[in-house]
């Protein structure tokens, strides 16, 4: 009953999202709206594209050099989807998150093909994954409690479900149903709950509010302003 058989839409999180709905989806869909897919969005919306690195990965941040990768947080490209509005098209650009770039390789071992969403390309991100089969997995990255992108911290904590990527899901799913696929229960209920209003106000949305980057959260509400559908190939979204 994990995979949620019998729909053709399926919502679970984090990496043991991934790990259950990877048994039998064609298809998964990393949501990380704050910030990574967002981010994703607009690079790949300039012509750029991303290469996802897992969190504090050395070997992965060396295999993006050798790659001729910019790396994020070592220019002016930064995780936040602020610094990216205009990055050069045709830069490829490496950005480590602990969530989103970490959930896309592990979705990417299971075999199924790996698409980044948000609310700024929810439609076509749906559009594209209907159109590669099913069934479809949506992966809520959510949060790990204990980890400070800011900061330098030492713990890696259990998963914290977040606002912002049921947001995310639950929009990617709405128009999968308008594509004709049935959801699961998990889907359904993320559909149903569209108010693009909460991310200003949910803990996510606060952190980086008070921090000083209320126009990350602005771009992340944008929905369906973006065509760009980021399919991961090679290791690479575009």
């Amino acid at each position: 009953m994990w995979e949620q058989t019998g729909s053709d839409v399926r919502l679970d999180w984090g990496a043991e999202g991934v790990a259950a709905l990877g048994r039998e989806c064609a298809v998964l869909v990393v949501v990380d709206v704050l910030s990574f897919s967002t981010t994703t969005d607009l690079v790949v919306g300039r012509g750029g594209r991303v290469l996802p690195v897992r969190w504090r990965d050395e070997r992965g941040i060396a295999r993006a050099r050798a790659a001729g990768a910019m790396i994020a947080g070592e220019s002016g490209f930064t995780l936040r989807p602020s610094s990216v509005t205009e990055i050069p098209p045709g830069t490829l650009l490496a950005l480590p998150s602990p969530n989103g770039a970490t959930l896309c390789d592990a979705a990417a071992a299971t075999g199924a093909h790996v698409l980044a969403g948000c609310l700024r390309n929810a439609a076509a991100v749906a559009a594209k994954a209907a159109g590669l089969g099913g069934p479809i997995g949506l992966i809520a990255a959510g949060e790990r409690w204990g980890v400070n992108v800011f900061g330098h911290s030492e713990t890696f904590g259990p998963l914290r479900p977040c606002v912002e990527d049921q947001l995310g899901a639950g929009a990617i799913a709405a128009a999968l149903a308008g594509h004709g696929r049935s959801l699961s229960a998990e889907a359904a209920l993320a559909a149903r709950s569209l108010d693009v209003t909460a991310l200003a106000s949910c803990v996510s949305g606060r952190e980086l509010i008070e921090a000083g980057h209320g126009g990350d959260v602005a771009l992340a509400a944008q929905t369906d302003v973006s065509d760009t559908a980021p399919v991961l190939t090679g290791g690479v979204l575009a």
